[in-house]
């Protein structure tokens, strides 16, 4: 596979236990082909836990830490993303104003950039390392934020990370310590498959037939769920419910993703494009990916996930279904012209949009007394402050979750856009617990940004 996997030997194989003890954090449903994870339950907790899950930091006991690093390569337009005006009373900007159902759930910056980090479209992949001059010859990366987390605290989940892409076409956002590349997984149900699948081949093989042809990997744990229900009190059932849930639209939508192949392309009015059928689906291979790494951290698989969204080459289908009549990657060289700025914007929207979606998708999810939003730290950015000028300062960026003070604009180096963005990665490493003072090129840890007591 294409991502970083650790053996399951020291996972507790039992279905699970009775409830008159505390559920393993390890514990699965499992059934032929079948290795069911289990979300977060009050029923894991000790009993004389139950009342205080707040627990020790590093995510140790109930109260995990994570992040969720996504890179959009093409960037976004900046005069429709960053606001005018600062501080918490900001007005939000019109791609902010998609999210402003979590305005106090995220905080969004100006002025940064990765100091030296140069060099047009290759500068995606010093996104998460700050490595400088990523275009010359000579070029040798560093480590990730992702993978300095992995190193860490990976030995604690069954994935020490995930490394996904949507039309990753060779970019990676993860990388090693020796500055090697982890090639990222473009395949939904290969992590699907990895997730929730286990066994003998031939019996993943069966249940990969039977996934196939629409049948669901619950089908298999059917009784067991139902029994452990029978033993579960009411907030923990409601919890599981909401889990199968998210399980069955997933594979729903995987299933469905397969026909469209098959399906004719959209009627434009222009000439149609050579391929649209399969890359055009690139906004519903993003939304894919955020329920794939939702369901990652609710079982607590991982706790380190990157996403790079890269270029396409082809018109796409927005998340309202409209088709649009030029590429991705033309549009974001639009040269100010007004019918390829209009549709540039319709997918920004639509990013802006599945990012609301997911902030939704995780704060419905709860933690004790959290919510898993609240233990997720969101990096939502570009390498490329504008592509239309290759530039890589002023580079977008949004914090979400992870239990910062949000509600805020924070304007940088208004002037340049010269600020180290690694000051954010600083912060975000001392939300998780880790003493670390320096990252890459930072100088300290991001000005402004404070996290809640207690997180």
């Amino acid at each position: 596979m294409k991502f970083f996997l650790r053996s399951d030997s020291a996972i507790t194989a039992a279905p699970f236990i009775a409830t008159r003890r505390a559920l393993s954090r390890r514990c699965f449903l499992r059934g032929a082909g079948v290795a069911l994870s289990l979300p977060f339950l009050e029923a894991m907790l000790p009993p004389l836990a139950r009342a205080d899950s707040s627990g020790p930091p590093l995510g140790l006991g109930a109260k995990p830490r994570r992040l969720f690093g996504i890179c959009n390569n093409l960037g976004l337009r900046p005069d429709l993303f960053f606001p005018k005006d600062v501080g918490p009373n900001y007005t939000l900007s019109p791609y902010l104003e998609l999210l402003r159902d979590y305005r106090n759930d995220f905080t969004v910056f100006s002025g940064a950039s990765h100091p030296n980090v140069d060099g047009g479209h290759p500068s995606d992949i010093a996104f998460l390392t700050a490595a400088p001059h990523p275009a010359s010859s000579s070029f040798r990366n560093t480590i990730s934020l992702d993978q300095l987390i992995a190193e860490r605290i990976g030995t604690l989940t069954r994935f020490p990370s995930l490394t996904l892409a949507v039309n990753g076409g060779g970019r990676a956002l993860s990388w090693t310590g020796t500055g090697v590349a982890i090639p990222p997984e473009q395949s939904a149900s290969e992590v699907y498959n990895q997730l929730f699948l286990q066994g003998t081949a031939e019996q993943v093989q069966a249940q990969i037939h039977r996934l196939d042809t629409g049948r669901s990997i619950l089908d298999v744990v059917g009784d067991q769920a139902k029994e452990l229900q029978r033993d579960l009190g009411a907030r923990d059932r409601q919890r599981l419910d909401q889990y199968f849930t998210s399980v069955r639209d997933l594979e729903h939508r995987l299933q469905e993703s397969k026909g469209w192949a098959s399906k004719p392309k959209p009627v434009v009015n222009v000439r149609p494009p050579a391929d649209p059928a399969s890359p055009a689906q690139y906004m519903a291979r993003v939304r894919t990916m955020y329920d794939l790494t939702k369901l990652a951290f609710e079982t607590d698989s991982t706790r380190a996930v990157t996403l790079m969204l890269n270029s396409v080459g082809t018109p796409v289908i927005t998340d309202s279904g409209e088709a649009l009549t030029d590429s991705y990657h033309n549009l974001s060289h639009h040269g100010k012209a007004d019918e390829k700025l209009a549709q540039l914007r319709i997918i920004d929207e639509s990013h802006m949009k599945l990012l609301a979606r997911l902030f939704a998708d995780l704060k419905a999810v709860q933690e004790g007394e959290d919510t898993l939003l609240d233990r997720t730290m969101i990096l939502y950015g570009s390498n490329l402050g504008d592509a239309n000028a290759h530039s890589t300062t002023h580079m977008p960026t949004l914090l979400a979750g992870g239990g910062f003070r949000h509600g805020q604009h924070l304007s940088l180096d208004p002037a340049g856009g010269l600020y180290p963005l690694p000051n954010l990665f600083v912060s975000m490493l001392q939300c998780m617990g880790f003493p670390d003072e320096r990252f890459a090129s930072s100088t300290g840890t991001m000005r402004g940004l404070e996290a809640k007591p207690g997180a």
